[in-house]
């Protein structure tokens, strides 16, 4: 058998790294963070905008924070380096680039199986987060224009005319951002941008009323076409128009698959676990906007890291 982690936990976001920290502050060591990406909180590197406010109370959800982990508002930059720092000081080791296909339980312990390896440990924590699998059109891309579909700012350039697909803050924020070099609309399938926090629903009622962005509401696409490399978007009611590029914030998915194969239990698109989040498999828990109704929140996500590692060393 190979060396036996007393702990081991999938994803390296604000769950994951709270789960390691406040598991190491419970006096638990041996603890690996497996991540596929080339660096903690992929998703706030990937899916936030340079400068992008991080609200310790998303959405204006109050959380008192349980841990030892103190969290403030800040920035997307300032997070990063907040979350830099409590590794650093932390003895917890961070595998990245390692992509998880599944784990099996065996007998008291877990095998952890990776691309070419695998690890056991005691206890596993998945923290997955939904924004790792974003939610993609139901509709065909055409092949021809999959190089100007994208989920991110990544590939945007100047002077484009540009399509956000979505209502929620990340949408916004896109197309707001956007406007200040490129000809940008969003198209939302509802009237109103109610999803998204206060100050983001005024800045995008400023920039339509200032013209800086183009509304297309209460409007769902049907199709895209390919016009010679540039991308045509077939609405539903109204005329179809051309567009440089599309961007579609449209949120993630639970990774229902991965969480099945691990014998994980679901209810509602969320997996089953207790007030420990334990899951049906004994030593086995979920943490994280996986678990959320609506996920997001990173003060929760380090609340539940708090709960699973007092849980564990209580055990």
């Amino acid at each position: 058998m190979s060396h036996m982690y007393n702990l081991a936990i999938i994803g390296a976001g604000p769950a994951g790294i709270a789960t390691a920290v406040e598991s190491y502050l419970q006096g638990i060591r041996d603890i690996v963070l497996l991540e596929k990406d080339q660096n903690h909180n992929a998703t706030i590197r990937k899916y936030y905008k340079d400068n992008k406010r991080v609200d310790k109370d998303w959405k204006g959800q109050k959380v008192e924070l349980d841990g030892r982990i103190y969290f403030v508002d800040g920035t997307k930059e300032s997070t990063l380096d907040f979350f830099d720092e409590i590794l650093n000081n932390h003895s917890v080791e961070l595998q990245t680039h390692v992509e998880v296909q599944s784990i099996v339980k065996k007998d008291g312990y877990f095998e952890v199986f990776m691309a070419g390896k695998s690890i056991t440990a005691k206890y596993v924590v998945v923290t997955i987060g939904r924004m790792g699998k974003p939610n993609k059109p139901t509709y065909k891309i055409p092949m021809g224009v999959k190089k100007k579909i994208g989920y991110t700012l990544d590939g945007c350039g100047e002077g484009e005319k540009i399509l956000v697909v979505g209502g929620g803050d990340s949408a916004i924020e896109y197309a707001v951002d956007l406007s200040a070099k490129n000809e940008v609309s969003i198209c939302y399938r509802r009237e109103t941008f109610r999803r998204a926090n206060p100050t983001n629903q005024r800045d995008i009622a400023n920039a339509i009323m200032h013209k800086e962005v183009e509304p297309i509401l209460g409007i769902n696409i049907n199709a895209l076409e390919d016009v010679d490399g540039r991308v045509k978007v077939i609405f539903s009611e109204v005329e179809a128009q051309i567009f440089d590029r599309v961007i579609y914030a449209i949120g993630g998915t639970t990774p229902s698959s991965f969480l099945a194969s691990a014998g994980i239990e679901e209810e509602d698109a969320k997996p089953v676990h207790d007030d420990n989040y334990e899951t049906n498999i004994k030593g086995l828990f979920v943490a994280g906007d996986i678990t959320q109704e609506s996920g997001g929140s990173i003060a929760l996500g380090l609340n539940h890291g708090y709960a699973i590692a007092c849980h564990i060393q209580q055990k």
